[in-house]
């Protein structure tokens, strides 16, 4: 029997059921832990860029008031390799030998009876190096420049044969300034040895992998490393790897047989949890007379960290993009001594998009049609890889809906044409096309003799509403009332799930518990309930406390058996600027986002998803650089007063709206919108200062000094 979807309950616009305990100081982040006994742990850091340590002296910290313990590289305990996981290696392990791979590389770590007495003491270490001049720039002969080394490029047809023929082309670089994840909450770990059993309390969006990769490095049974992490305050792809600040308390843990917690400063989160690498990209467009794309060629190089093997995706997306015969991606990446880049929301796709639908608007400019009736005229009606129709698309809609919402008609397609008093006025809009991902992901359902059901996993909820939409999902597949259900989530004693990232959980989730589900209600059915009879009066009359069942999905194996090609969110983006042409200033006027996310789960919080999203893709346009020394590579910017992120004053009222229906693939009929939102909003903001201003500018952010 197979648990069916009404739209009873899912969809609704139900606020979040943990959003009275997160407004109320109620919610545990992991910050909030505290143990009996606890010691609280300091970092030491690398002040050179590149080199190795010549002498650590220790002597001073160790004498400190209330300090237990001062770890360095010379002696800490040897320590296991983690095995690498889907989403790339783990980072190099910084206590293994006296490189220094970047300033700010944690090369210690001081634990004490008070957080203040550790800090105090790890400015006491003293660290001599025989430094070297770091590599920090991807055109550094000195760079290590790996080619295509994840596999992820890829060819069809003939690209030059294809630019050679074309009627008109658009050959431009656009790079985009390394950016900081910048979450609220700062990450911590809180590590205790229990009778031999690791527990970690950790700011984590990956579970499941860091309870691998510990149980790994530290050389004990998978089932005695627990990672715990109810609530998240905020992660954006910084919590998808395991850090060396997290590796170091746990060490301390078990050398002290104590507790030990850890907090990172602000600076520290900037050079401690990865950061969006730079990347710069060669975009070539070839197209005919009346705008048919006839080639498409984009080569990417990407910044990373020295010995580091992290996939940026940029060269990923670009090829399912729009109808064209011949299309050719290629990708280097370059080692630099900066510290290690990591997932930062919809990695390689917000990146790929800013050139490619910048690319289409000059090309919209050269042919002289308007930028909209570019992408119509290339739309691809299947999938351009390989043929299939698509399992949902309604990105023909999101342009035309976005269009006529946003005003689009009343564009004056001249640039610098349109102005407001002393403002210049432009339009710009793009193009957004995101790519389907999911992992495998389990869950135990359980409803008791009181009508309730329980639903389990090792799922995480970073503040996207995991809580709630799974609620809902379950409440709908049972036929109860959403408070009858509890969801208990962030512990990996439960049942393992993927990450909460790459726009996956969601679906991967949900389709687990509608298989759970379904399991659920067939063994009900088989105990002969009577109309009308609820599940706490079946299992009442039949003596049973409650009944259980597990639930799998494997979406990515089932995408690849299916005839359809299984798409994720598809949006377009209309974004009016103003210009200051005296003062160089930018100022976002209004912004319609059109998204076509499959079935929702709740309309409230896919919104919010969106607003969240184009409000970092405002920061990306206009605000957001990780500055880095040129000497040093020391992060120069590491604070919230000298890094920007956008602050009410930047953004104005954001339109949102959602058109499509289910998908035809996802068992739920849903489709990931956690990226989608950040993703085509930096082009379409280019392409509006290029309207207003008619200057082309291809490097992020767009700041004033570049208008002036």
């Amino acid at each position: 029997m197979t648990a069916t979807l009404t739209d009873r309950v899912l969809g609704r616009p139900l606020d979040r059921i943990d959003g009275r305990r997160k407004v109320s100081g109620a919610a545990p982040y992991p910050s909030d832990f505290d143990l009996p006994g606890q010691a609280h742990a300091a970092l030491v850091s690398a002040t050179v860029g590149a080199g190795r340590i010549t002498r650590i002296d220790r002597s001073a910290a160790e004498a400190a008031p209330g300090v237990l313990a001062v770890i360095t590289y010379d002696n800490a305990p040897d320590l296991g390799d983690p095995p690498p996981n889907q989403l790339g290696s783990i980072t190099r392990w910084s206590l293994r030998d006296d490189r220094i791979m970047y300033y700010g590389q944690h090369i210690g770590i001081v634990v004490a009876d008070t957080r203040a007495q550790a800090l105090a003491a790890a400015r006491l270490v003293k660290v001599e190096y025989a430094a070297e001049e770091p590599v920090l720039d991807v055109d550094d002969s000195r760079a290590e420049v790996e080619v295509d080394p994840f596999g992820l490029t890829s060819s069809r047809g003939d690209v030059e044969v294809g630019l050679d023929t074309a009627e008109v082309t658009v050959d431009a670089t656009y790079t985009i300034a390394p950016e900081a994840n910048s979450p609220m909450g700062l990450f911590t770990t809180v590590a205790s040895w229990q009778s031999g059993r690791l527990v970690v309390h950790d700011t984590t969006q990956y579970p499941t992998m860091m309870r691998k990769a510990l149980a790994a490095i530290f050389d004990v049974p998978l089932s005695d490393v627990r990672v715990l992490i109810p609530f998240l305050g905020g992660g954006f792809g910084a919590g998808l790897r395991l850090w060396s600040h997290t590796v170091l308390t746990v060490l301390a843990a078990r050398v002290l047989d104590r507790p030990v917690k850890l907090v990172l400063s602000r600076p520290q989160m900037f050079f401690s949890t990865g950061h969006r690498g730079f990347s710069r990209q060669r975009m070539r467009l070839g197209a005919t007379g009346d705008g048919r794309l006839v080639a498409m060629d984009q080569d990417v190089v990407v910044a990373n960290g020295v010995e580091d093997k992290l996939a940026a995706y940029i060269e990923f997306g670009m090829p399912t993009c729009y109808a064209c015969d011949n299309v050719a991606t290629h990708a280097r990446v370059a080692h630099l001594n900066i510290p290690y880049t990591g997932f930062m929301r919809a990695p390689g796709s917000v990146e790929m998009h800013f050139a490619l639908e910048s690319a289409m608007d000059e090309l919209a400019v050269r042919l002289g049609i308007d930028p909209l009736q570019l992408r119509l005229r290339n739309y691809a009606e299947v999938n351009p890889k390989n043929g299939k129709p698509w399992s949902s698309k309604a990105l023909r809609e999101c342009l035309l809906t976005g269009a006529d919402r946003f005003g689009w008609s009343a564009r004056d397609p001249a640039p610098r044409s349109m102005r407001d008093g002393d403002w210049l006025v432009g339009y710009g809009m793009a193009g957004v096309s995101f790519d389907f991902y999911a992992d495998p992901c389990e869950v135990r359902l359980t409803v008791d003799r009181g009508g309730n059901a329980i639903v389990r996993s090792a799922a995480t909820d970073i503040g996207t509403g995991t809580y709630t939409i799974t609620a809902q999902l379950t409440a709908e597949l049972l036929g109860i009332d959403v408070d009858r259900v509890r969801v208990e989530i962030g512990d990996t004693d439960l049942p393992p799930s993927p990450q909460s990232g790459g726009s996956g959980l969601a679906g991967a989730l949900g389709a687990a518990v509608k298989d759970a589900a379904s399991e659920l209600t067939a063994r009900f059915a088989r105990l002969d309930g009577s109309p009308g009879e609820t599940f706490g009066e079946l299992l009442d009359r039949h003596g049973i406390d409650e009944i259980s069942a597990t639930g799998k999905s494997d979406l990515t194996k089932a995408a690849g058996a299916s005839d359809l090609a299984v798409a994720g969110a598809f949006a377009a983006r209309f974004v009016e600027v103003g210009v200051d042409e005296d003062l160089g200033l930018v100022r976002l006027r209004r912004l319609v986002s059109v998204v076509d996310g499959g079935r929702l789960y709740n309309e409230k919080l896919a919104r919010s998803q969106i607003i969240g999203g184009t409000v970092m893709g405002i920061g990306m346009a206009l605000l957001e650089e990780t500055a880095f020394d040129p000497n040093t590579g020391r992060v120069a910017n590491g604070t919230f007063g000298d890094y920007l992120v956008p602050v009410n004053a930047d953004v104005p009222d954001l339109d949102v709206v959602f058109v499509g229906g289910p998908d035809a693939f996802a068992p739920t009929g849903t489709k990931g919108l956690g990226e989608v939102g950040i993703v085509g909003v930096a082009p379409a903001i280019a392409n509006a200062v290029h309207h207003a201003t008619g200057r082309r500018l291809r490097d992020l952010p767009i700041t004033l000094d570049q208008l002036l």
